[in-house]
């Protein structure tokens, strides 16, 4: 009777664990990567991707990841998904079947976008570790499938006001977008109206946003313009956000909050500055982190916009490889693409953090061994400490930041920190109210 060779997948399967022939270790483990490099969400993906790839580089120059008394180095294979998350799944599925990888490691980006990456490790039992975006649309999508994405897990981003449990060390403020949104309010909303328009895209990360933020500042008094019409959850192909902008001017709105992509935002932005709306007070989520999103925006439209900011630079408590640090990432990104500092830098090299600790700690590369070492993570990180919940979640710290003019004509515009609950992440700036008309 003639064997049949083995496949590729499972030769490199047996492999791993010492089985075969030649009974060698391991070469390399294989570390997947499925996240826009181009589209809407390039700049989420493009700082993921250099920060994974910056702490792979970090544990290679190390000998590479300790399993039992051997050091093995780790290799990268990234895809492009585009921005499309209908793409995302299949690239997953072909990482795993054709290029045999072992583990999948991405960046932070929009809830949509990890839906399929998450289908297609708990298919083929991979562990995939992430950065999610908010906690209550991606619990939305999770809570939907059969398996739970049990092998999925999110180092990160933010809740949005859905606190930790009462004796987690993340259980004070600081640690859900409502904490740094109402404190930027509660300093300056007494100096408006207190009237507030929404805008949001209406997919599932915006209208996550949507439906929590707007009942959550009724209760807090609050008159928020149109919800009970939906009024500013709009269809992402919009284009004319006249009427809504009309609406808020009628009824004199002067704080103006939101969840969007960037061009969207920029695209009702430009309209509202037409049409003479000028909100004391802007904060727009997901659309206003990076400064290549903003600047397409055009003039003077980034001045004043608020978002809140999951990593940046000045954190501190915040270790990585070898002797990295936040700031020396952040200069390795400023010096190799000669490009402003991007927040998703530092969410993709946790991710590896947290991937080799797991792998140390189960001493082997067995998936199922490491899922399950991923589960007991308490790990001081890139992004600060990772421990995940039930849910595979671990809430990250925030802050809220402001664009402002730097000075520096070849970078125009500086994401200030003007609000800090955490004695580890120090404010750089001072807030400007009410946001300049000009």
């Amino acid at each position: 009777m003639k064997l049949r060779p083995l496949t590729s997948a499972l030769a490199a399967a047996l492999a791993l664990a010492g089985i075969g022939c030649d009974k060698k270790p391991a070469k390399e483990i294989k570390i997947g990567f499925v996240q826009a490099q181009s589209g809407m969400f390039a700049s989420f993906g493009q700082g993921g991707l250099f920060g994974v790839q910056a702490a792979i580089d970090d544990i290679n120059k190390q000998g590479g990841v300790k399993v039992g008394d051997t050091r093995i180095p780790l290799k990268l294979v990234a895809v492009d998904n585009e921005s499309d998350p209908n793409k995302a799944s299949a690239l997953a599925e072909s990482l795993i079947n054709q290029d045999h990888v072992q583990f999948i490691v991405t960046g932070d980006e929009p809830p949509p976008m990890h839906a399929g990456v998450s289908q297609m490790a708990d298919r083929y039992k991979v562990p995939y570790i992430t950065s999610c975006g908010v906690l209550e649309p991606w619990m939305g999508m999770r809570n939907e499938t059969p398996t739970k994405w049990q092998y999925t897990w999110s180092t990160g981003t933010l809740s949005i006001n859905t606190p930790a449990k009462p004796g987690d060390f993340r259980a004070k403020p600081g640690y859900t977008v409502m904490d740094t949104w109402m404190a930027v309010l509660n300093q300056y909303a007494p100096q408006t109206n207190k009237k507030v328009g929404i805008i949001a895209s209406d997919e599932p990360d915006g209208r996550g946003w949507y439906t929590l933020f707007g009942p959550a500042l009724q209760k807090l008094g609050y008159d928020v313009v149109g919800l009970d019409k939906n009024l500013g959850l709009m269809a992402m192909e919009t284009t004319d956000f006249s009427s809504v902008v009309q609406a808020w001017k009628a009824a004199n709105v002067e704080i103006l909050w939101g969840n969007c992509p960037a061009a969207f935002f920029g695209t009702v932005w430009k309209q509202a500055k037409a049409m003479g709306f000028n909100p004391k007070i802007v904060s727009i989520g997901r659309g206003a982190l990076y400064l290549d999103d903003v600047k397409a925006w055009g003039g003077e439209l980034p001045l004043g916009v608020g978002t809140e900011v999951w990593w940046e630079p000045s954190i501190k408590g915040a270790p990585g490889i070898g002797g990295t640090t936040p700031q020396s990432l952040a200069d390795r990104w400023v010096k190799e693409t000669k490009r402003p500092v991007y927040p998703s830098i530092g969410p993709g090299y946790a991710g590896i953090q947290v991937l080799v600790d797991a792998i140390e700690r189960a001493g082997s590369v067995d998936p199922e061994k490491v899922n399950a070492a991923l589960a007991t993570t308490d790990l001081a990180t890139m992004r600060h400490r990772v421990k995940f919940d039930e849910n595979h979640f671990s809430q990250c710290p925030a802050v809220f930041g402001q664009w402002q003019k730097s000075g520096n004509p070849n970078q125009p515009w500086e994401l200030k920190v003007i609000h800090s609950d955490h004695d580890f992440w120090p404010a750089t700036g001072k807030a400007l109210f009410p946001v300049p008309t000009k």
